[in-house]
């Protein structure tokens, strides 16, 4: 016995201080919730080279029955399983079986296989592509050529260690006749899959005749692994259960104690690694308990396929699961059958099966709820919806302080805020209450909006950013569309249509068109100003401030400088995305920098514009960086006091190219985007007060939500709106006051007109924007320079990038 396992026995003697450690150490990890995947079984073969003394799923072969299963059965479990909601095809089967069974071999070399593993590569692409369920695969003992087979059909695989006792092997013993349950054997596969960089799931069975301390070092052997190549994402702690009609029939079964003894060192030695699982099915009532063990996960539960390897143990109804776990303060929450950690990194996924992985999943890395996307005419998530009808709802424990903090106006810190975002059931409309209330006594229950134009000069631009939908031209990355450039005396016709129907604002922003220069930026706003000298203009990102400062050869503050002299009134806080250059390098990766953003605004601010601040969230971003961007946030207001408010953009992804490419994920949930909101206020109380939702993004119905979430403007009527319309936005290009007033009178609140810089608007724009006449048609002349192929000339130009 090593000193390692002499010291946990010595310190796993009492088992309720045991169960106390490994529950906080699972608390700090995971939080409130405890995770489930839910799965269709599909038992490809019954035959397994193997004879061990516990199990009933493998038997020999039977006259008249297949050895395996046909295409068309393996097809009709796994739509049954679509049809009831699965996301996972857990594929199960017996150990190379046609190297024992003479009807395996056969039936193998009928289908056309040479092997079992190269029939269940074929079912479970097949399942893959007709269904879209993720095959996650148990075949046995793999060598390094199998599980690069294997890879590129599934998205996880695994196999129990049970244990590393090798006597368990010997004559009399459990593993006696099961030549692949040898320790070493088992082993092997699992480190092979480590450098393979698999997904892995293992374990160990407990109460076959081990000991506690081997128990100890079969736990360690896999934590050993696990250090080296970081693939194993769940432990599975399974108890033997005796069946009929085995050699251990009569063996006695392990107790509870003894399995919450075993799960609760299971957690001290991976600590907060991994997931801890143990499976409920193989429980009597009160299993709830081994949340108090440690366990974080319950595994795979099937709403329409037995547990063919316990048949005698059905799986828990989903609803019973939730109830049991709540008990115990969590929230029942799905999961993929890739966990969440391996979801971020594509080094661990299959190119093939990436892009539904993202599909599937919302920014956790958990399996995604429902299907409503921002931008999309869809109906709002009912559960979402119910849960956040709620009445006045009390935080858990663990969200509890955080929040009591950010309504006193503290400081909220980086972990504070993802666990914010990680809220759930009950805790999802606690936080949205938390920051309605803070709303209502920081700016009270007037929401404010403004009557706005929206003029995009130009769509040719020759960045690369993999959200844009908007951008054309020869070097963009999106090609659809026709490129245009408007004329100064078009901008201008807009600007004055525009104040005429109540406008207060111009927001002018284009693409980076390789030929302009500063002096373009300065000569809109002085046209403007000259045609409308009472129009707030609104105008150029730091993208645009940083392409116009370096082709006019000047320092930023001195170009921000000659902006405000020529008119420029304030700067729209776009081209931020999110501010976290771990994200920024996927999806804008030639576009400013998370510092030269910043930066930027600095100088702005120190110049006398202020601006807005935004996030574009819900692509290949995670709540961690999502807290990164709102602390970057707080921390330049504190110094500069400039932002006028902050406006969440869920991405949309309709037409993004990036999502297209099947690199991004489907754009934010419905959860998450009203979370953003309410996080918002409360992360930049007092700092920054005004919260804006986009009603172009949300929608009618998910704006209204969010502005009894915190929000408390809803932003722009935007006449003409075409850059979210072009991503694939399906909301309209305005929302005329008579609109916006409906919308905030249905919720009982009182509006406002105000001004770009929440003045409120005069009588004189009220009138005008009240009796606004229809927008004249516009017609966008084609630059036909730009719609064809980019020429070599094009190619070598030597344009200026901001991350060189």
């Amino acid at each position: 016995m090593s000193p390692e396992v002499e010291q946990i026995l010595a310190q796993a003697s009492d088992l309720p201080s045991l169960m106390r450690k490994a529950a906080a150490i699972r608390d700090a990890a995971f939080g409130d919730r405890v995770t489930f995947s839910k799965k269709v079984f599909i038992p490809l073969t019954h035959l397994c080279r193997d004879t061990c003394g516990y199990c009933t799923f493998v038997h020999p072969p039977k006259r008249g029955e297949a050895a395996y299963l046909s295409p068309d059965q393996v097809l009709a479990i796994a739509r049954a399983g679509q049809a009831a909601g699965c996301a996972e095809a857990l594929f199960t089967l017996g150990d190379k079986p046609e190297l024992k069974w003479k009807p395996a071999a056969e039936a193998l070399a009928t289908m056309g296989y040479v092997s079992t593993l190269d029939y269940l590569a074929a079912m479970a692409e097949l399942v893959f592509k007709e269904t879209g369920l993720l095959p996650h695969l148990n075949p046995g003992l793999m060598d390094a050529d199998d599980l690069a087979k294997l890879r590129r059909t599934s998205v996880s695989m695994g196999i129990m260690l049970e244990s590393v006792a090798a006597r368990l092997c010997e004559r009399g013993g459990p593993h006696f006749g099961a030549p692949d349950k040898d320790p070493a054997a088992r082993l092997a596969t699992i480190r092979a899959a480590g450098k393979a960089k698999v997904p892995f799931t293992s374990g160990i069975l407990i109460g076959i005749g081990e000991t506690r301390a081997e128990r100890i070092e079969a736990l360690l052997a896999l934590r050993d692994l696990h250090r080296l190549y970081g693939h194993l994402q769940e432990i599975i702690v399974q108890n033997f259960k005796a069946k009929p009609g085995t050699r251990m029939a009569q063996a006695p079964e392990p107790s509870f104690d003894e399995l919450l003894w075993t799960v609760s060192v299971a957690r001290l030695i991976f600590a907060d690694t991994l997931s801890i699982q143990a499976p409920p099915n193989l429980q009597e009532p009160g299993y709830g308990r081994l949340i108090e063990a440690g366990i974080d996960d319950w595994g795979g539960v099937s709403p329409v396929t037995p547990d063919h390897v316990n048949p005698e143990r059905p799986w828990p109804a989903l609803d019973a699961l939730a109830a049991e776990s709540a008990k115990h303060g969590k929230v029942l929450t799905e999961r993929l059958a890739v966990y969440p950690r391996y979801v971020h990194d594509k080094a661990w996924i299959d190119r093939a099966l990436r892009p539904r992985v993202l599909t599937m999943s919302e920014a956790s890395g958990l399996r995604r709820d429902n299907d409503w996307r921002p931008g999309l005419v869809m109906e709002l998530p009912d559960a979402d919806v119910r849960t956040l009808s709620q009445p006045a709802v009390r935080p858990s424990d663990s969200l509890a302080p955080s929040i009591d903090r950010a309504m006193r106006g503290d400081d909220l810190n980086e972990d504070e805020i993802v666990r914010l975002f990680a809220a759930r059931g009950a805790d999802f409309a606690a936080v949205a209450q938390a920051a309605d209330t803070l709303r209502r006594e920081t700016v009270g229950d007037t929401i404010s909006y403004a009557v706005v134009r929206n003029i995009n000069y130009t769509n040719i631009c020759y960045f690369r950013c993999g959200f844009c939908a908007f951008s054309k031209g020869k070097l963009a990355a999106n090609l659809r569309g026709a490129p245009y450039d408007l004329t100064v005396q078009e901008i201008v016709r807009r600007a004055k249509e525009a104040w005429d129907r109540g406008a207060t604002e111009v927001c002018m922003q284009g693409g980076i068109h390789p030929d302009y220069s500063g002096e373009y930026y300065l000569e809109v706003c002085r046209a403007v100003r000259e045609a409308v000298p009472g129009m707030h203009v609104h105008a150029f990102s730091p993208l645009e401030v940083w392409h116009g400062a370096t082709t006019r050869n000047r320092s930023i503050p001195d170009f921000l400088t000659e902006l405000r002299e020529a008119g420029l009134g304030s700067l729209p806080g776009t081209a931020a995305e999110v501010l976290d250059d771990e994200v920024r390098d996927i999806l804008c990766p030639d576009k400013v920098s998370t510092q030269q953003w910043l930066d930027i605004m600095r100088a702005a601010h120190k110049a006398g514009l202020r601006s807005t601040a935004t996030i574009m969230f819900g692509h290949v971003d995670r709540p961690i960086h999502w807290a990164r961007h709102l602390l970057r946030l707080r921390d330049l207001q504190k110094e500069t006091g400039g932002f006028t408010e902050l406006v969440p953009l869920p991405f949309v992804a309709a037409e993004a190219p990036i999502a297209l490419k099947g690199e991004a994920r489907l754009g934010p949930t419905f959860r998450e985007a009203v979370l953003m909101h309410s996080i918002g206020r409360l992360a930049l109380h007092p700092h920054i007060p005004n919260i804006q939702t986009s009603w172009v993004k949300m929608g009618i119905e998910g704006a209204r939500h969010c502005l009894n979430a915190g929000a408390n403007d809803l932003g722009g009527t935007l006449m003409n709106e075409s850059i979210t319309r072009a991503a694939g936005a399906e909301h309209g290009e305005e929302l005329p006051p008579d609109a916006m007033e409906g919308l905030i009178a249905s919720l009982g609140r009182v509006s406002r007109i105000r001004t770009t810089l929440y003045a409120d608007a005069d009588a004189e724009r009220h009138l005008a924007a009240h009796s606004a006449q229809p927008l004249e048609p516009i017609t966008l002349e084609i630059a036909t320079r730009w719609a064809g192929p980019a020429t070599e000339q094009d190619k070598r130009r030597n344009l200026p990038r901001p991350r060189a």
